[in-house]
């Protein structure tokens, strides 16, 4: 019987010593939060962060900052680098992603309502029409430009995206160049790559302008940040809409290519989106 009771006890023993360290461990369970892990966008995503309170940057950090930039971390917020278009993907495996709005639009979230924070509509990060250097005021290039800082694009923007995507043309147009001979450039084709949400919807506007001229608007679509630059680059497409020129600027230097811009047309503020969190309560 004493040998029972004292087994009994050493179980009790056992567990009642064991509880505060499970307690403990629950308590301290690290938040996790995944960011783009590309430059720029990881740079906006930390800033972002940084504006809501939870992490605090090195001075003069800025666009180019990266988790290693981080001086002050009072949630001990644990970081996921993850290739931008994958964040939708996996966020229901961590607390919290922050997301480029056109992979959040096309991963049904709606940045303006479903988003628990927002980044400003800063104009440095608009998306831009960008070729390769030396076609800048090639016709095409032009007729398409026009075609994207149209009154109807701009008008297309604010009523099907609702604040998630803004236009910062700030004279829209009627969609066409006064200075080009539309007629020599009839039965021609543009090539242009594109993210499919929402720059390929915004291209399908520009496509039906361009058509009342005979002009064909080929839109390729990739999911990806690097191939369509690659293929401005090497000359299979004439230009390309997706990106801003921050992380251009980034690409060019680390790849040697020879893009710029001709024309920004929106911009598409990043969202911090709840994953297992609904709401910002683990952050406070």
């Amino acid at each position: 019987m004493k040998k029972y009771l004292k087994a009994v006890f050493a179980v009790v023993l056992a567990v009642a010593l064991l509880l505060p360290l499970a307690a403990c461990g629950n308590k301290t369970e690290k938040i996790k939060i995944a960011v783009p892990n590309d430059t720029t966008n990881e740079a906006r995503a930390l800033l972002l962060l940084e504006d809501q309170g939870f992490i605090k940057l090195k001075e003069g950090a800025g666009i180019t900052a990266t988790i290693l930039d981080i001086v002050e971390n009072p949630h001990e917020i644990e970081f996921s680098e993850v290739e931008a278009a994958q964040l939708p993907n996996i966020l229901q495996d961590v607390d919290y992603a922050v997301i480029n709005s056109n992979f959040a639009i096309s991963a049904g979230l709606n940045p303006a309502k479903d988003a628990l924070a927002l980044e400003g509509s800063s104009s440095a990060y608009a998306n831009i029409v960008a070729v390769k250097e030396g076609n800048e005021n090639a016709p095409l290039v032009k007729a398409l430009v026009a075609a994207l800082e149209s009154k109807a694009v701009a008008d297309f923007i604010t009523e099907k995206y609702d604040g998630s995507v803004v236009s910062v043309v700030e004279n829209p147009t009627d969609g066409y160049d006064p200075d080009l001979d539309y007629a020599a450039l009839a039965g021609q084709t543009i090539s242009v790559a594109a993210s499919p949400t929402p720059h390929a919807e915004i291209l399908a506007i520009a496509k039906d302008l361009l058509a009342t001229k005979d002009i064909t608007l080929d839109i390729q679509e990739y999911s990806d940040y690097v191939v369509p630059n690659n293929v401005v680059e090497d000359g299979t497409v004439l230009a390309n809409y997706f990106q801003h020129v921050p992380y251009l600027d980034d690409f060019n230097a680390e790849n040697g290519t020879h893009i710029v811009s001709v024309a920004a047309i929106h911009v598409e503020p990043l969202g911090l989106y709840g994953g297992k969190q609904a709401n910002l309560d683990a952050l406070k």
